[in-house]
C-alpha cells in the first residue's frame, strides 16, 4: 500500500504549542501509512527559535524564509509562491495547516494545485479578536469562512473553541469540525521535581519560605502581562507571606513592562540575578521544567488563547495554576479542582491568587488533581492516535 504523503505547514518555528504539536505528529505518525514533509516560517526577533526542539527530535524541516507573523502583501505573495512550488514538488495527499498565517497561505496555495488534495486546518487559537481593528477582523473572518468551505476538516483544540468557531464566528458547520486536544511529551515535567526545584531556587535566591509565582510566554499585548504585575502588587500589599515572581519569556513589550513594574514600586531585575527582588525577568528559558518545578503557582493573564501550553506543563508538574477565562482554558482547568479560572479584573484575580498564596494545602490539592488530568488528556500518544484516525477517515 502506498504511503499517504502529508505536507504539514506551520506559521513559524517559534517555541509554543503549535511547534510541539507539529513535531510529535511528524515524528510519531505510523510510518507504514504516512510520510510527512514539515515546513514553516522563521521565528520573530523577540521569540525563541524552536529549531532545537526539532533537532532534538531529529525532525527534517524546511523554513519558508519570508513567511512572517505580520500581514505583508509582498512577503505573503512570495511565501504563497514558495508553498505552491513545494506542493508541486512533494505532491501531497493531505495538506495540514496549523494556525492562522499557515492556514491562509497553505490553503490558498492548494487551490493552484492541479490534483485534488485533502485539506485540514488546525486552529491553535484565533486572530479574530485582540489583534487587529474591527474592519480587519471582519475581513479575516470572511476569508476564514471561504477557506473553511474549501477544507475537508477543521480541527479545534478544545470544545469551547469549536463552539466559538461554529456559533460566534460562523466559520463552518459543526459537522466539519473535529475536537482534538494538543499533545505533549510531559514525562520530564513530572520527574525529579524536588532536585530541579532546589537547583533553581538556590540559583535565583528564592528561599523555601517564599511562594514563587511564575508566568511563561511571549511578552506581547495579547498576553496581558500588565495584569500579572497588577495582581502581584495587589497580593503583595495584602499578605504576610513572602512572594516573588518570575516572568519567563520575552517580546516587543518587554521594555514597557519593565517600566510598568518600576512605576508600581516593585523591585526587579532583567536577566541578572540579584539578592533581593520582587520580580525577575528571566527572558527565554529552554529548561522550562526546572523553572516550573521551582514554582508554587503558575499564572496566565492572556486576553486570548487557544490551549495554553504553560498551563498544561505546570499541571503535569503538579503545580497550582490560575488563569483568565479565555479560549480553551476552562476545558483544561476544572475550576477549584485542578486550578482556578478567573475573570480579568485585578480584584477577582488577585483575591483568587491570594487564596493560593495563603493556603499551601489548597495549592497541594489542586496540584495533585492537575497532574493526573494533564497526563491523561494531553499525552502526545492521544494526539497522534486521534489525528491518524482523522487522516484515515478522509
Amino acid at each position: 500500500m502506498r504511503k499517504k504523503k502529508i505536507l504539514r505547514i506551520l506559521n513559524r518555528f517559534n517555541v509554543g504549542g503549535p511547534v510541539y504539536n507539529a513535531t510529535y505528529l511528524t515524528k510519531y505518525l505510523n510510518p507504514n501509512y504516512f510520510s510527512t514533509t514539515l515546513i514553516g516560517g522563521i521565528h520573530e526577533e523577540h521569540e525563541e527559535s524552536a529549531r532545537y526542539i526539532l533537532e532534538n527530535e531529529k525532525i527534517n524541516y524546511k523554513e519558508i524564509k519570508y513567511m512572517r507573523r505580520k500581514i505583508s502583501p509582498f512577503y505573503d505573495l512570495i511565501s504563497l509562491i514558495h508553498i505552491i512550488y513545494i506542493i508541486y514538488k512533494t505532491k501531497p495527499d493531505i495538506i495540514h495547516t496549523h494556525a492562522a498565517k499557515a492556514g491562509l497561505l497553505g490553503r490558498f496555495a492548494s487551490l493552484f494545485y492541479f490534483k485534488k488534495v485533502k485539506l485540514i486546518h488546525t486552529y491553535h487559537g484565533n486572530v479574530f479578536e485582540g489583534y487587529f481593528s474591527n474592519t480587519i477582523n471582519k475581513i479575516i473572518v470572511s476569508i476564514e469562512r471561504y477557506l473553511a468551505s474549501k477544507s475537508d476538516k477543521i480541527i479545534a483544540i478544545s470544545r469551547i473553541q469549536k463552539i466559538d468557531l461554529v456559533n460566534k464566528y460562523l466559520i463552518c458547520d459543526e459537522s466539519k469540525i473535529e475536537v482534538i486536544p494538543l499533545g505533549f511529551d510531559l514525562k520530564k515535567f513530572s520527574n525529579n521535581i524536588k532536585n530541579k526545584r532546589n537547583l533553581i531556587r538556590k540559583k535565583y535566591n528564592i528561599s523555601n519560605e517564599e511562594v514563587l509565582i511564575s508566568i511563561v510566554g511571549r511578552v506581547v499585548p495579547i498576553k496581558n502581562h500588565k495584569l500579572f504585575i497588577d495582581v502581584f502588587n495587589y497580593c503583595k500589599l495584602r499578605t504576610n507571606v513572602p512572594i516573588k515572581a518570575l516572568i519567563i519569556g520575552d517580546g516587543s513589550e518587554m521594555e514597557d513592562l519593565i517600566n510598568y513594574t518600576n512605576e508600581n514600586g516593585l523591585s526587579f531585575s532583567y536577566k541578572k540575578i540579584i539578592d533581593n527582588y520582587d520580580v525577575l525577568f528571566c527572558s527565554w528559558q529552554r529548561d522550562i521544567d526546572y523553572f516550573l518545578a521551582a514554582s508554587d503557582i503558575v499564572a496566565l493573564t492572556s486576553h486570548n488563547e487557544g490551549t495554553p501550553v504553560s498551563i498544561i506543563e505546570s499541571m503535569a508538574c503538579g503545580k497550582a495554576s490560575i488563569s483568565t477565562n479565555v479560549g480553551g482554558v476552562s476545558d483544561i482547568i476544572e475550576n477549584f479542582k485542578s486550578g482556578i479560572v478567573s475573570n480579568c479584573s485585578v480584584k477577582e484575580f488577585g483575591n483568587h491568587l491570594l487564596k493560593l498564596i495563603n493556603d499551601e494545602n489548597l495549592r497541594t490539592e489542586l496540584g495533585v488533581n492537575a497532574k493526573s488530568r494533564s497526563l491523561e488528556l494531553f499525552n502526545y500518544n492521544v494526539l497522534v492516535n486521534n489525528v491518524e484516525k482523522l487522516y484515515k477517515s478522509i
